[in-house]
Formats: C-alpha cells, structure tokens, sequence
C-alpha cells in the first residue's frame, strides 16, 4: 500500500531516534529498544525494578553519546509513578 508509511522514514529525521518502550507494573518496569530507521535493532534490555534511581540510570546509560530517546509506556490496570527525566 503506497502513501501509508511516515513520511519522516525517507528524509532520515528518524535514524537518530531511539525509541524506548516501557512495560511498567507495581514492583517493575520492562524495558525494549528499537534503534532508528527501518532496519534498526529491537531488543528486550530487561526487566528493571520500579526505582526512580534504577530507571534513572538506565536512561543515562541509553542517552550516552548524546542519542536521542523516544518514550512510550504501557502501565496496565494498575496505577504506576512515572519520573520525569532530563
């Protein structure tokens, strides 16, 4: 199907975005990657516990190198904390 893919994938404004997608549950969070672009990496990092200072520095370790990161989450029915980071 033509004219349904994002338009943002030909001009490589994505290559450069690490999109990190989290699972978050009560006592933990899973974490994936998936490297930019279309034939970018996708990979389980682990299952973290749900610690502001945990997550904070699995944030730092992924944004080394001054990478981007894109963030989505999936809390489920039970209500999680989410941190800000900067």
């Amino acid at each position: 199907m033509t004219g349904t893919e994002p338009h943002a994938w030909g001009t490589g404004l994505m290559d450069d975005i690490t999109f990190v997608g989290l699972d978050v549950h009560k006592a933990t969070v899973c974490i994936a990657v998936a490297e930019g672009g279309r034939g970018g990496e996708v990979r389980q990092l682990g299952v973290f516990e749900n610690r502001p200072e945990i997550l904070s520095k699995v944030v730092s370790r992924l944004s080394k190198g001054g990478r981007r990161l894109s963030f989505c989450y999936e809390d489920g029915v039970i209500p999680a904390r989410r941190y800000r980071f900067p």
